[in-house]
């Protein structure tokens, strides 16, 4: 099974047994890069007790503030939730894995996951490039944190699996990139008066950031993006 650069993000983890169990289902399947983003809980002693075989994992966690620090280099945020999210279509984990082995040959993917009791809101689901639902029952929709992780982690482990045959893809537009493009184009908005006519940001921007990330820039489409953008701003003066 060859590696990709994947690395899990749990958004708000309440529970350190759940972040223990994280670490064993990593582990099953050779995932190593994790980030907690603002835990709810200090330190792994409790953690310890279900990482069989995976407590140094539990020493390689990074803790970030911000789901935007966990994943500014990343060239894939995927988003995953029992919910329906507006105006976004939801892939399943196969769809999902399957992404990840093309976009990940680019550089590191971010697979990130809410926070035991209410998952993730939909403006951080906003926030993710693309977003993934496990189809389960209506009867029983939710899914433990470590289990999800386990059918994920099992989904790549297959999709890494399969033969290699595609040739090597565009370097991707890091998150930070991505970013960038999205400030620059909400600037020159701004400047030439779309968004004050709109009624502010809002919907309009975006919606128009979301088919920049549905579009999945290289790096050299997201400079010229930013060139462009920053050459009507200036040309449209003060």
């Amino acid at each position: 099974m060859r590696a990709l650069p994947v690395r899990l993000v749990l958004h708000r983890p309440r529970n350190p047994e759940n972040a223990g169990a994280v670490a064993r289902a990593m582990k099953n399947f050779g995932l190593r890069d994790w980030v907690l983003v603002d835990p709810r809980f200090a330190g792994f002693e409790d953690a310890r007790k279900v990482a069989v075989h995976a407590e140094d994992l539990l020493g390689n966690a990074r803790i970030c503030a911000s789901l935007d620090e966990a994943v500014q280099d990343c060239v894939l945020v995927a988003g995953t939730t029992s919910r329906t999210v507006p105006k976004r279509r939801r892939l399943s984990p196969r769809d999902l894995a399957a992404l990840i082995r093309e976009r990940g040959a680019a550089g590191t993917v971010a697979l990130v996951f809410g926070d035991e009791r209410w998952g993730l809101d939909n403006e951080t689901l906003h926030r993710c490039d693309v977003v993934s639902t496990i189809p389960t029952s209506p009867e029983q929709p939710s899914v433990n944190l470590a289990q999800s992780v386990l059918l994920y982690a099992y989904e790549i482990a297959l999709a890494l699996a399969a033969p290699a045959s595609a040739p090597r893809a565009p370097e991707a537009a890091t998150e930070a990139e991505v970013v960038g493009v999205a400030d620059s184009l909400e600037t020159m908005l701004r400047r030439g008066g779309f968004l004050v006519r709109e009624g502010g940001p809002g919907h309009a921007l975006g919606d128009l950031v979301a088919t920049l990330r549905r579009a999945h820039l290289t790096r050299n489409e997201a400079r010229l993006w930013r060139s462009a953008l920053g050459a009507v701003t200036r040309r449209l003066g003060t």
